[in-house]
């Protein structure tokens, strides 16, 4: 599936990924291949994605919204804290 990950200044990721777990506002919460369509509300924390080669990635963010449509997984946060 497929991570894009963006602020209102620039795009931090783009790529390939096996899961991609989230700080939601009522808990963390982690998205697979074929996840059920969402969009829901982020709170801040830690995203923890791992790449399909494997790589983990780790960052913390600001509020923002994450929205899954058909495997193409979209993150808009207010900002990163790397």
């Amino acid at each position: 599936m497929n991570l894009i990950v963006l602020t209102p200044g620039k795009e931090i990721f783009n790529g390939d990924i096996t899961s991609v777990k989230v700080p939601g506002i009522n808990g963390q919460f982690e998205i697979l291949n074929n996840h059920a369509n969402i969009v829901s509300a982020l709170g801040e924390g830690q995203v923890r994605i791992i790449e399909s080669n494997g790589v983990q990635k780790t960052f913390g963010i600001q509020k923002g919204f994450v929205e899954v449509l058909k495997n193409e997984v979209s993150l808009l946060v207010q900002g990163v804290v790397e």
